[in-house]
């Protein structure tokens, strides 16, 4: 599915001018008078970014950022606002935005600024996605296998492992091999580098 931006504006001019520019530029646009519908309909398989005001009726910019941390979410956010301050951009900026930008902004700017939040947000889930099958992977290795592993990534030798388990060699060995072939690593220091990654 195609990413798409998110506008939360409760200035209907500003939405329609912001609409008209990003999908002239080849964006997929969704746009929101209030924070309350659009968290009522964002939801978190939904790839893209927020264009998000600040001083709005209801539910603020920073309410809604709020929000969307309490529930978990990472959704890149940029501010955009007619009245930003240094203390607002800071507490912004500080709760994990992308940028915080003052309107009028300059058409090259808000395109950037959208596009690196794209980028930001396919690499995240393409990071997640990785994570989320490494975790599958070594849900699949037997509670043996995961002691050969920790062991093996530890530096030891085969014989060290089979002496330190009771086991012999060869069933060493053999517990090693499972764990290389379903962890899919092709050697060692790509098995240490998955266990690393495992154990974030």
């Amino acid at each position: 599915m195609k990413p798409t931006v998110y506008i939360v504006d409760d200035d209907q001019g500003i939405r329609e001018a912001l609409v008209q520019l990003l999908e002239i530029a080849g964006f997929s646009v969704k746009t929101f008078a209030d924070g309350a519908s659009f968290l009522a309909a964002y939801q978190q398989d939904c790839a893209g970014c927020v264009l998000l005001d600040v001083a709005m009726p209801g539910m603020s910019g920073h309410e809604v950022q709020a929000e969307l941390l309490a529930r978990g979410e990472q959704v890149p956010i940029v501010f955009l606002t007619g009245h930003g301050d240094v203390p607002m951009a800071v507490r912004s900026l500080r709760q994990g935005a992308l940028d915080f930008l003052e309107k009028p902004v300059r058409t090259d700017v808000l395109l950037e600024r959208v596009s690196r939040a794209l980028v930001l947000d396919m690499e995240r889930r393409s990071a997640q996605a990785s994570l989320q099958q490494l975790q599958r992977r070594y849900a699949r290795l037997s509670q043996r296998e995961r002691e050969v592993m920790k062991l093996v990534v530890s530096g030891m030798q085969n014989k060290e492992i089979a002496r330190s388990l009771q086991l012999s060699p060869r069933t060493v060995e053999t517990h090693r091999n499972h764990v290389m072939h379903k962890m899919g690593a092709a050697n060692l220091a790509e098995l240490i580098s998955l266990a690393i990654d495992c154990s974030d």
